[in-house]
């Protein structure tokens, strides 16, 4: 018998600045890769300074491959709520602005409903309103070159230094703990 079930699926999230996000999702046991890029907003083929000009409309965003025999996309959504805070729009932390809101673009109607629940149960841990838009995807752009594996090819950076690592550390240990 033949699998016809496909052996890698897709999940584009957008929590914040995509080298936070991408750093966080590329530990997951299941993840094939994690390619940064921008999605949900209408100019084609946006640059980063376009994006972060603002007006693009596109948010920066993750694509993740995973294998869902290792990894649900329910799991994915539920460290996409984790890696974040879902409550801060078009912010987070010092990064402000629409590029940086909180964002799940479904591909399939499967994903919606997943992405609708999730969202729901979700707002039971935080006590201000989830504002994480939840929209279907209609074309994902890859960021520039320089963008992707940012913080493993810049570890020394000042902003992977001082944001990125206490979050990839923080995670780590949720990881751990969870073996």
């Amino acid at each position: 018998m033949i699998d016809s079930s496909p052996s890698t699926q897709k999940a584009t999230l957008g929590g914040g600045c995509f080298w936070c996000t991408e750093a966080l999702f590329q530990m997951l046991p299941g993840v094939k890769s994690v390619t940064s890029g921008y999605a949900g907003g209408h100019t084609e083929n946006p640059t980063y300074k376009e994006v972060c000009a603002g007006t693009t409309g596109h948010a920066e965003v993750i694509q993740v491959e995973f294998d869902p025999g290792k990894i649900t996309f329910d799991q994915i959504l539920e460290t996409f709520w984790e890696a974040h805070d879902p409550t801060t729009l078009n912010r987070q932390g010092a990064d402000e602005g629409t590029q940086y809101r909180s964002i799940i673009l479904y591909h399939d109607p499967g994903q919606k409903a997943a992405a609708e629940k999730s969202k729901t149960a979700a707002q039971k841990k935080f006590s201000d309103p989830i504002v994480t838009e939840i929209v279907l995807l209609t074309r994902f752009y890859a960021a520039e070159l320089y963008h992707q594996d940012f913080y493993r090819q810049n570890p020394s950076q000042g902003y992977c230094r001082a944001v990125i690592r206490p979050k990839v550390e923080k995670f780590e240990k949720k990881l751990k703990s969870k073996k």
